[in-house]
C-alpha cells in the first residue's frame, strides 16, 4: 500500500509538531499557508512541512487531512475543505482533531455528506509529540477510524474507541474539563489570594495538606497564558457538551471567562517561543494580579 500524503491544517503549536513526527516517519506532509500568520509559516518551515498554493491542490494531493486548530475555527475550516472536496471530487480522509463537543463534530461530519470523503472524529490528549516520543494520544472514533489509525506506523499513538462519531470528542471534553478546568480554577484562586495579600499563607497550606495540587498548578499555570486565548473556545465546547447532557454548563463557562481575561493581558499576548515574563508561578500570578488591579481601577473610574 502506498504511503499517504498527510495535510495539516494548521501547523501551529500542535499541528507543526504532528507534521514533524509524520515527516520523520517517512511521510510527505503538506499544508496551505494562504492567509496564515508569519508565526504559523515559520513553524511550518521549522517542521519542513511543504506549502501548497490552495485548498483545491491540498485535497487533490493529500490522502489524509488533519484539522488541528483553535476550536472556534473548526467548522469554518471544515466548510472550506468540504467545498474544495466538492469542487475537485477529491478522495480524502478528513480527521477532525479539534476540541469540540460531540454534537459539534457530528454537525461537521454532515458537511462531507454526498462527497467521496471519509470522516474521522479524533480527540488529542497530551502535549505536542516529538519524533520517537509519542506524548500525545489521538483517540479516534468513526467507521473509517482504521484509516487514520494506520498513521500509528509513522509515529503517532492512535487508540480507536469505536465506530461512533462523537466518542473521541466526548472523551476529550471530559478529560480537558478536568485538566484545563482545574488550571483555570487554580489560576483564579491564586490571583485572588495575591490580590488579598494571602498568597504566602495559601501556598504554605497547600504545601502542608495539598502537595499534589501544589505540584500540579506549579507546572500548569506558568505555561498557560500564551495558550489561554485558544482555550476559551475549548471551555465553551465543554460547557455545551455538559449542557447537551442535562448538566450545568456554568462551571466551564466560568473557566472560559478566566481564560478570556488571561488572553487579554500582556502575558496572554506572548507566544510560547518568545516569552519574556511570567515563566515561574510567582511571576505569572503577580503579572495576572497586576492586570486584574489595572482592570478594576479602570472600571472604578
Amino acid at each position: 500500500m502506498a504511503k499517504p500524503t498527510v495535510a495539516i491544517l494548521t501547523p501551529g503549536d500542535m499541528g507543526h509538531s504532528v507534521g514533524n513526527v509524520l515527516r520523520h516517519g517517512g511521510l510527505r506532509v503538506i499544508t496551505c499557508l494562504r492567509g496564515r500568520s508569519r508565526r504559523t509559516a515559520a513553524l511550518a518551515a521549522e517542521a519542513a512541512i511543504e506549502d501548497v498554493p490552495d485548498l483545491e491542490t491540498l485535497v487533490r494531493e493529500a490522502g489524509i487531512v488533519l484539522s488541528i486548530l483553535a476550536p472556534s475555527a473548526a467548522t469554518e475550516v471544515a466548510e472550506s475543505i468540504a467545498g474544495a472536496v466538492r469542487m475537485t471530487g477529491a478522495d480524502i480522509c478528513y480527521v477532525e482533531c479539534n476540541a469540540v463537543a460531540p454534537q459539534t463534530v457530528r454537525r461537521i461530519a454532515g458537511l462531507f455528506e454526498g462527497t467521496r470523503a471519509r470522516f474521522v472524529d479524533a480527540g488529542i490528549v497530551g502535549g505536542p509529540p516529538k519524533p520517537g516520543n509519542a506524548t500525545a494520544r489521538f483517540y479516534a472514533s468513526g467507521e473509517d477510524a482504521a484509516e487514520f489509525a494506520a498513521l500509528a506506523q509513522y509515529g503517532l499513538d492512535i487508540p480507536v474507541l469505536g465506530t461512533e462519531i462523537g466518542q473521541a470528542s466526548g472523551l476529550k471534553m471530559c478529560y480537558a474539563a478536568m485538566t484545563k478546568g482545574f488550571t483555570a480554577l487554580a489560576t483564579e484562586l491564586l490571583v485572588a489570594a495575591k490580590a488579598m495579600g494571602l498568597e504566602d499563607a495559601l501556598r504554605a497550606e497547600h504545601a502542608q495538606g495539598q502537595q499534589a495540587m501544589l505540584q500540579w498548578y506549579s507546572r500548569s499555570v506558568p505555561g498557560m497564558p500564551p495558550k489561554a486565548y485558544r482555550w476559551v473556545g475549548e471551555m465553551e465546547e465543554i460547557a455545551a457538551t455538559f449542557e447537551y447532557l442535562g448538566l450545568t454548563p456554568r462551571i466551564l463557562l466560568g473557566a472560559a471567562d478566566l481564560y478570556r481575561f488571561v488572553g487579554e493581558t500582556p502575558l496572554g499576548a506572548e507566544t510560547p517561543e518568545s516569552r519574556s515574563r511570567g515563566q515561574t508561578l510567582d511571576d505569572a500570578i503577580a503579572e495576572l494580579a497586576g492586570s486584574l488591579i489595572s482592570r478594576t481601577a479602570t472600571v472604578d473610574k
